[in-house]
């Protein structure tokens, strides 16, 4: 009875420590910035294409159709103009508060509770990137996001940068939320189109159809192999995440022997994904009208790094500006 005893203590410990590790906010603090922009895409795009009627109003009051809503527009008095209109204000407002970071966990609470009563109201208009914005903003209500880069951070420190550390669970969380994501993704694409025994050709027949495209696509034949090549790595890809965290894991214990570890962290398996992941999501933004999904799930991205890598990569932005610019 000793040894697994002390097996599971071990492991508790273990598991505390990396639940107590702290770390500066930056990665978190882009986070928020780019959650709460995200948000205010989505909710800005349907009050400035005015369609808030249209979507989100019940058919009494001039809607399409008959919605009930949740328990918070029921509540409210049911999907009339009045409700969605003040709905939509607050889910607004919340978003501004939170990108600026003001009061960013209160404001990512509401924002996320606004986010699930607009959205659940109408299923014909809701799309798979609600859940990941509203998962997005939880996590946001988790974490300490305004330790800098913050409205926050300026009036404390009197400047708008801070190594006050936080911690950094709600950051791994952030990296599991994508790698299920990505993962999840793929292992839906179970249409024959995206395998070898459907020539990889899902891409191609996508962008022919005309509720995805931004321009005639057509032009695509001339080089269809290329589209074949594209549908290959995007579901080699996703399906393949899982490699990321443990890539992210071997770096962080890269005190520790193994050989397989020692591969991995001489592999810059992470620059990878988050390259292609980049060139992907641009390339998809481009091509196809799909709402604000790139956005949200590339706010994910930061989480992905430590701060002090951040800040070096800052460091070189930075200097490339300088040397772009020509002293006067």
């Amino acid at each position: 009875m000793i040894r697994p005893l002390s097996g599971i203590a071990a492991r508790w410990r273990g598991w505390v420590e990396l639940i107590s590790r702290t770390e500066p906010g930056t990665a978190l603090a882009l986070f928020r910035i780019l959650t709460g922009s995200a948000l205010l895409i989505l909710i800005g795009s349907v009050v400035v294409s005015d369609l808030v009627g249209v979507l989100w109003i019940d058919y009494e009051h001039g809607g399409y159709r008959r919605l009930a809503g949740g328990w918070l527009v029921q509540a409210l008095g049911g999907a009339s103009p009045e409700v969605v209109g003040s709905l939509v204000g607050v889910t607004f407002t919340a978003g501004i508060l939170l990108t600026a970071g003001v009061l960013a966990r209160p404001s990512a609470l509401v924002a996320a509770q606004g986010m699930i009563a607009l959205t659940t109201l109408n299923t014909h208009a809701r799309s798979a990137y609600d859940p990941l914005l509203t998962n997005s903003l939880w996590l946001l209500v988790l974490a300490d996001s305004t330790a800098t880069l913050s409205l926050r951070c300026r009036r404390r420190h009197g400047r708008w940068t801070s190594d006050r550390p936080v911690a950094a669970w709600p950051r791994y969380l952030a990296i599991v939320q994508l790698i299920v994501l990505y993962t999840g993704t793929g292992l839906h694409k179970i249409s024959i189109h995206w395998t070898p025994a459907g020539e990889f050709s899902a891409l191609y027949y996508i962008l022919q159809q005309p509720s995805w495209q931004r321009v005639d696509m057509t032009w695509l034949a001339s080089v269809y192999p290329l589209t074949q090549v594209g549908t290959a790595v995007t579901w080699l890809w996703e399906l393949t995440w899982p490699v990321v965290g443990l890539a992210l894991w071997f770096r962080t214990t890269a005190d520790r022997s193994g050989r397989v570890r020692a591969l991995f962290n001489r592999i810059p398996i992470r620059g990878a994904y988050v390259s292609i992941g980049l060139l992907m999501h641009i390339s998809v933004t481009v091509m196809m009208v799909i709402g604000p999904f790139t956005w949200i799930t590339l706010a994910y991205y930061p989480c992905l790094f430590r701060s002090d890598e951040l800040s070096r990569v800052g460091q070189r932005i930075r200097r490339t500006l300088r040397r772009s610019v020509p002293d006067r």
